[in-house]
C-alpha cells in the first residue's frame, strides 16, 4: 500500500515538472511578478515579532536591512524582434549603397575635372559677349568715287562717345558719273642711294634683262568716311596713311586683271574696272607681264649675284645635314630643284651658302658703282622671308598672285635686300627626305607650283626628333613635344643654324595679307624697331596702344613709366599670379605681391640658372639711363603682338614648359600669339643651343620671346595698325585689351589671352580674326554675307580703296577666273586656324 502511494507520489511530481517545463515565458513572468508584489506587500508590512507565539507567523531574519525602493520599474515591455538573418541582409544593402554612392562621386568628380582640362564642359548658352551688342562701321566699304584728302576726312570711328558723325551714305549712279576718277601713281618706297653705300642695280624678270618689273599703284587721299586705325598707328611707324591701294593697282602687276592669253591670271576682270587700265599705259613703258615662263629661283638669284657687293661678306655654310646627302650640289641651298641641274646648282650657290670673298659679280659692281669697293662703304645685312606651307598645300589663284608680291618687292625690287625662301613641312613621317636624295627631290617637285621650284626646304616632324632628341616628351593637350604646333621654329633654328649667312629671318604664313606695298612697310617696321630705347621696352611690348586713349607715343611711353615703377589701384591686380618680390622691398606693402613692378633691365634669367657671360648688360643703372641704351641697335626680336607676362593667365599654354626645373616655379617668360616675326640669327642661335645642349623648349608663341627674355636680348613689339568692325567706346576697348596686372595685356587672369579671347574677332590681325579676311574679300570685289560685290560696286562708289592693313588669317580666297568659277563666293571668311589641319602650319 505504502508503495503504490510512493509511485503515485512520484508520477505525480514527473507531471508537475513536465506541466512546469512546459509552461511560457509568460507565466514565469507573471509568477515572478506576483513574488515580486508579494514581497513589496511584505516590506510595507508591519514587522513580525521574534518571538511570536504563532508558530505559522513568518519570522523576518531573512529580510534585508535596507528596504527597497519603491520607484522599481514595475513591467517590462518587449517589442518584436526582427530575425538575425533579416539584419544581415538589411546591412549588407546599406553598406553596398553607401560604397556605390561614394564611387560615383568619385567618378563624377574625375570626369568633371577631365573634361575642365579638355575645355569640353557643356554648359547652359552662355550670354554673348557686349561687344556683340555694337554697331557696325559702313565706311569700310566706300570706294575710290568718295575719296577724300586725309586731312579733311572726318572719320567714322573712333569719335567722342556723345557725339557720332553722321553716316555718310553710297553716292548714287548719277553723282558717280558727274565726278572724274582722280590718276593713280606708281609707289616707290625704296631709298635712294646714300653715301656711304653701295648703289643699287634693277633687277629684272629675265636672264636678258629686257622685261621690267611693273611697281604698284596707289590713289592720293582715303575714302570719305574711313575708319582711323583703333590700335597702333601708321605714323609712328612712318607708314603713310594719307594714300589708299584697290585691287588693280596693288595686284595688276602680278597678273591679276588681264587674261591668260596675255600671260595673267584670269581673274579680276569683272565688277568695277574703271581706270584698272592705267597702270599699263604710263610713260615708263612697262607693258603686261607673262608670268607663264617665270622661273622665280633664277630671277632671284640673278638679282642677289647683280647686288651682291652691297650685303656684308658670308661666314661659310654649315653641312647639309637636313639631307644627310651633299655630293651632287656640293654648296648649294636645301631645296635645289633637280630640273636644269647645272643652272639651278649655278643659282642656288649664289643666294644660298656664298663665298667669303667677293665673287666676279661683285668685282663689277664695284666697278659700275664708284666707292663701292671703298672699304668705308656700309654694307647692308642679309635677311631671309621664310614661307611656311606644307607639301600638299593646294595653291589657288590668289595664293599665287600673293607670293609674287612678295618675291617682287621684297627681294627683286629692293636689289637683293630680301631672300624669299618656302620652308615646307611633309606630314608623312614615314617618308624619309633625310635619307635619300632621290626622294627628297621628288617629294620637293611635287610641293611647289612650276614656277616657284627651286626656293624650297622640306623638313619633318620625325626629322626634328632626330636632330633635337633627347627632350621631355610630355605630350601636352596631347600634342609631340616636336610637332609643328608646340615647336614651330625648331626646323627655322636648324635653317639658320645651317645658314650662317642670313643675318635675320622672317617667319612667315601663307595666310597673311597686306593691302599696302610690302617693303614700304617692312623697312618701316625696321626702322623704327632700331630706334627704340631698351629702357621699359618691355613694359610698352606688354600693352597695346591706342591712340584716342593713350595721345602721342610718347604720353604712352611716360604712361607706362608711372604704371610700372607706381603701380595701380586697378582691382586686376588682385587676379594676378603672385611673384615674389625683387630688389628692395617697398616697406608696407604686401611681400608676396607688391603693387609696383620690377622693371626689366638686362638678362632675366630662370632662377636656377646663371646667366651667361655672352648675354648683352646694360651699361648704367636703369635710374640712370636716359633712353639711350639700345637705340640704333637692331632688334633681335619684331611680333606683330604684345609680348604679353602669360604668368597668372588663362592662356591655355602657359604651363607649356619642357626641360626647366618647375618644383619652386616657373621660369620667367613671355609670348606673343602668332608666329609671324623677324629672328636674328644671335636668337635662333641661342634657341638652337637651349634646345640641342640644354634640352629646353616652350610652347612656340612663347619661346623666341622666353629666350629674348632670359639672355637679356632687344625684343620689340611693333603696334601696326589695326582696325576693328564695330563702334566699340575706345575707353572700353583700352579696358578690355589692357586688363592684365598695372595696364598690361598679361600678367592676370583678368587678361584678354586665354578665356577672353573672342574680343578679337572683329579685328584684322589675330590668328582666328574673323573681320580680316571679310575685309580682304570685300577689297577684292567679293560678296560676304550677301554684301558687297560687282553690282554694287558699280552702282555706288565703285571698289574699295584701303591704306596699308596687315590682315590676319585669310584662307581659301577663290577667285573668277577667266573661263572658270568662283567657289564660295558668299563665304563668309572667317575661318580660323582651327579648322581641319590647315590651320597647324600657321600655329596658332
Amino acid at each position: 500500500m505504502a508503495a503504490a502511494v510512493r509511485e503515485k507520489t512520484r508520477l505525480q511530481n514527473e507531471s508537475d515538472l513536465e506541466s512546469y517545463g512546459s509552461s511560457s515565458e509568460s507565466d514565469l513572468e507573471r509568477a515572478q511578478y506576483a513574488r515580486r508584489k508579494t514581497s513589496t506587500r511584505f516590506h510595507r508590512a508591519k514587522a513580525p515579532s521574534a518571538y511570536s507565539s504563532s508558530s505559522r507567523e513568518t519570522s523576518g531574519s531573512h529580510q534585508h536591512l535596507l528596504k527597497t525602493s519603491s520607484n522599481r520599474r514595475k513591467s517590462r515591455f518587449y517589442f518584436y524582434r526582427i530575425p538575425q538573418k533579416v539584419v544581415k541582409y538589411m546591412c549588407w544593402a546599406l553598406l553596398s549603397t553607401i560604397v556605390i554612392f561614394v564611387l560615383c562621386l568619385i567618378r563624377a568628380s574625375y570626369t568633371s575635372s577631365r573634361q575642365v582640362e579638355m575645355g569640353t564642359v557643356e554648359k547652359s548658352p552662355p550670354k554673348p559677349p557686349p561687344w556683340e551688342a555694337f554697331p557696325f562701321l559702313k565706311r569700310y566699304h566706300g570706294g575710290i568715287r568718295s575719296l577724300v584728302p586725309k586731312k579733311e576726312n572726318v572719320p567714322e570711328y573712333p569719335h567722342d562717345p556723345e557725339e557720332r558723325p553722321g553716316l555718310v551714305k553710297n553716292t548714287s549712279n548719277s553723282a558717280r558719273n558727274a565726278k572724274p576718277l582722280p590718276k593713280s601713281v606708281s609707289f616707290d618706297p625704296y631709298p635712294k642711294v646714300e653715301e656711304g653705300y653701295a648703289g643699287k642695280l634693277e633687277c629684272f624678270l629675265d636672264s636678258k634683262d629686257t622685261v621690267r618689273i611693273p611697281k604698284v599703284h596707289y590713289y592720293e587721299g582715303v575714302m570719305k568716311g574711313l575708319p582711323d586705325a583703333i590700335m597702333g598707328s601708321h605714323e609712328v611707324l612712318g607708314l603713310r596713311d594719307d594714300i589708299c591701294f584697290e585691287r588693280f593697282g596693288r595686284l595688276g602687276p602680278y597678273g591679276y586683271g588681264y587674261s591668260l592669253k596675255r600671260g595673267g591670271t584670269g581673274a579680276g576682270l569683272h565688277g568695277d574696272r574703271e581706270g584698272a587700265e592705267e597702270l599699263w599705259t604710263e610713260s615708263d613703258g612697262i607693258s603686261e607681264v607673262d608670268y607663264s615662263a617665270i622661273k622665280w629661283a633664277k630671277v632671284q638669284a640673278s638679282c642677289a649675284k647683280k647686288n651682291a657687293a652691297r650685303f656684308t661678306p658670308t661666314e661659310q655654310a654649315g653641312e647639309d645635314t637636313f639631307l644627310g646627302l651633299n655630293t651632287d650640289q656640293e654648296g648649294a641651298l636645301p631645296g635645289g630643284n633637280a630640273d636644269d641641274k647645272s643652272t639651278d646648282t649655278e643659282i642656288d650657290r649664289t643666294v644660298g651658302k656664298r663665298d667669303t670673298q667677293h665673287t666676279p659679280a661683285a668685282a663689277n659692281q664695284s666697278a659700275a658703282n664708284p666707292g663701292s669697293a671703298n672699304k668705308n662703304v656700309t654694307l647692308l645685312p642679309r635677311t631671309a622671308l621664310l614661307i611656311r606651307t606644307w607639301w600638299d598645300f593646294q595653291y589657288s589663284t590668289e595664293d599665287i598672285i600673293y607670293l609674287r608680291s612678295l618675291i617682287t618687292e621684297l627681294s627683286l625690287l629692293s636689289g637683293g635686300e630680301f631672300i624669299i625662301h618656302f620652308l615646307i613641312h611633309v606630314r608623312d613621317d614615314n617618308v624619309p627626305i633625310w635619307a635619300d636624295r632621290k626622294i627628297y627631290d621628288r617629294v620637293l617637285e611635287n610641293a611647289l607650283p612650276a614656277e616657284f621650284r627651286g626656293m624650297g626646304t622640306l623638313w619633318s616632324e620625325r626629322q626634328m626628333g632626330l636632330i633635337y632628341g633627347g627632350i621631355q616628351e610630355s605630350f601636352f593637350r596631347d600634342l609631340p613635344v616636336h610637332g609643328v604646333y608646340r615647336s614651330t621654329f625648331m626646323p627655322v633654328q636648324y635653317f639658320s643654324h645651317l645658314h650662317p649667312e642670313y643675318d635675320f629671318i622672317w617667319n612667315w604664313e601663307m595666310d597673311v595679307r597686306y593691302t599696302g606695298q610690302w617693303y614700304h612697310f617692312f623697312d618701316r617696321i625696321r626702322k623704327w624697331t632700331k630706334a627704340q630705347p631698351r629702357k621699359g621696352l618691355w613694359e610698352r611690348n606688354g600693352r597695346f596702344y591706342i591712340p584716342s586713349v593713350h595721345g602721342s607715343w610718347e604720353d604712352f611711353k611716360q604712361m607706362v613709366r608711372v604704371q610700372t615703377e607706381m603701380g595701380t589701384d586697378s582691382p586686376n591686380n588682385i587676379w594676378s599670379g603672385l611673384k615674389a618680390p625683387t630688389g628692395n622691398p617697398i616697406p608696407g606693402a604686401n611681400p608676396t605681391q607688391p603693387k609696383a613692378d620690377t622693371p626689366v633691365w638686362g638678362p632675366e634669367p630662370p632662377p636656377d640658372v646663371l646667366t651667361d657671360q655672352d648675354d648683352p648688360r646694360p651699361p648704367t643703372t636703369h635710374e640712370k639711363d636716359r633712353y639711350e641704351w639700345g637705340v640704333g641697335e637692331e632688334a633681335d626680336l619684331i611680333t606683330f603682338n604684345p609680348l604679353f607676362d602669360p604668368d597668372g593667365t588663362t592662356w591655355f599654354f602657359t604651363e607649356d614648359i619642357t626641360g626647366y626645373n618647375t618644383t619652386a616655379s616657373l621660369p620667367p617668360r613671355r609670348a606673343a600669339i602668332t608666329t609671324t616675326s623677324r629672328l636674328s640669327r644671335r636668337l635662333l642661335t641661342l634657341m638652337h643651343h637651349e634646345t640641342v645642349l640644354k634640352r629646353h623648349t616652350m610652347f612656340s608663341e612663347m619661346w623666341p620671346a622666353s629666350v629674348s627674355l632670359h639672355h637679356g636680348l632687344k625684343a620689340v613689339y611693333a603696334p601696326h595698325p589695326m582696325y576693328i568692325d564695330r563702334d566699340w567706346p575706345p575707353s572700353y576697348l583700352a579696358a578690355v585689351m589692357n586688363a592684365g596686372r598695372n595696364g598690361a595685356s598679361g600678367g592676370a587672369r583678368t587678361s584678354v589671352y586665354g578665356g577672353r579671347e573672342h574680343n578679337f574677332k572683329g579685328t584684322t590681325w589675330f590668328y582666328d580674326a574673323g573681320f580680316a579676311p571679310n575685309l580682304w574679300r570685300r577689297w577684292l570685289g567679293l560678296k560676304v554675307d550677301n554684301d558687297g560685290g560687282e553690282r554694287e560696286e558699280v552702282a555706288g562708289e565703285g571698289r574699295m580703296c584701303l591704306p596699308g592693313v596687315l590682315l590676319h588669317p585669310v584662307k581659301g580666297v577663290e577667285l573668277v577666273v577667266e573661263g572658270g568659277k568662283m567657289v564660295g563666293e558668299d563665304g563668309d571668311g572667317g575661318e580660323s586656324e582651327g579648322s581641319g589641319k590647315e590651320g597647324e602650319e600657321d600655329t596658332v
